[in-house]
């Protein structure tokens, strides 16, 4: 069992640190942006109105996000463990960045910004339609982070404690050079690093800064819809199992530990490659009269399983906290959870 000693600054994020501005809207609104549910995009000028128009025309809510300080806050709930994890991320000066610092805190995660008194914090549209969700993220300061971050003094001392590292891949966009720093240093010290495809435009347009990274990845994330692209992207056919046993199987930069690709197929079976094998988890339906957002779904998923995996714990374990906290997530608005964590 570790100890909460054991466990301090034990996993630590780096990604893009956004504020979700969330509404329930109609078909219509999705149409005019020409934005799909369940995917994600990076906001273009012609999504620029759509943010004033949430805000003037819905009931929003401003929930703190962005895909890996998602996870990282999901993880510091079920590890009940003050200090547990820390997150990297570039924000402004200003009262968004303030908002998202402090309810990353009130989390207990402990957060080391970047920050550029020049530039606004990042925001991301969350559309929802009947449970499902599409995210336009405007990624503003969120975009400005700098390799240089992690040359100072805090955040060498935060890199050297934490023991598993985890990156979404939407912050290859920003700064793959960073996310290269922190991959070696786990190769190099037998640390576990971890990465999420994230969406499918990072498989087909980021494809390259994408390849840099996935031979340092001991453990890959994805959902069902990620899997079918990058199965059609890199030729491997359109079987998800077989996608993942391939995927595992690529080169990796360190020999200590095989890699293990996690497929999640939201209320299908979460499928795991290892060593070979594909293993199917299943997953406890939840009634649809319970089901509120799925928005923020898979990032909990990755908090549960890696809150597992830093204590030591095997895969179905891991699996079996992800499906927790997944279940726990759609029955609430945004990536929010109750202040007690139940997982036993």
């Amino acid at each position: 069992m570790s100890s909460p000693e054991d466990l301090r600054g034990s996993i630590l994020g780096i990604g893009n640190p956004l504020l979700d501005i969330s509404a329930e809207v109609p078909q219509e609104i999705l149409d005019k942006y020409n934005v799909k549910l369940n995917n994600a995009i990076l906001a273009e000028s012609s999504h620029i109105p759509l943010y004033e128009e949430l805000i003037n025309k819905y009931p929003v809510q401003y929930i703190a996000g962005g895909a890996t300080q998602n996870s990282i806050r999901v993880a510091q709930w079920l590890l009940q463990s003050p200090g547990a994890t820390s997150y990297f991320g570039s924000v402004g000066s200003d009262n968004y960045g303030d908002i998202l610092e402090k309810c990353a805190q009130d989390d207990g995660v402990f957060v080391y910004y970047q920050k550029h008194p020049e530039v606004a914090t990042g925001s991301c549209a969350v559309l929802i339609n009947g449970g499902e969700r599409s995210l336009v993220a405007n990624l503003s300061a969120a975009n400005e982070f700098t390799p240089s971050h992690l040359e100072t003094s805090l955040a060498q001392e935060i890199i050297a404690k934490a023991k598993l590292y985890y990156i979404a891949g939407f912050f290859l966009t920003v700064s793959v050079e960073s996310a290269l720093i922190v991959a070696k240093h786990a190769a190099e010290n037998n640390k576990i690093f971890s990465i999420n495809l994230s969406a499918p435009f990072i498989i087909q347009f980021f494809g390259d800064r994408l390849d840099q990274v996935v031979p340092y990845a001991d453990f890959i994330f994805a959902n069902e819809s990620e899997a079918a692209v990058y199965g059609e992207k890199y030729g491997y056919g359109n079987d998800i199992s077989t996608i993942a046993l391939k995927l595992s199987a690529q080169p990796k930069a360190s020999g200590t530990r095989g890699r293990v690709v996690v497929f999640t197929q939201g209320s299908e079976a979460t499928l795991v490659a290892k060593d070979g094998v594909v293993t199917s988890y299943p997953v406890e339906k939840l009634p649809s009269e319970f089901l509120v957002d799925t928005n923020g779904a898979g990032d909990a998923f990755v908090g549960g399983f890696i809150s597992q995996l830093v204590k030591g714990k095997d895969i179905s374990e891991s699996v079996r906290a992800g499906h927790f906290a997944s279940r726990t997530i759609i029955q609430r608005s945004g990536c929010t959870f109750p202040k007690e964590c139940e997982y036993i």
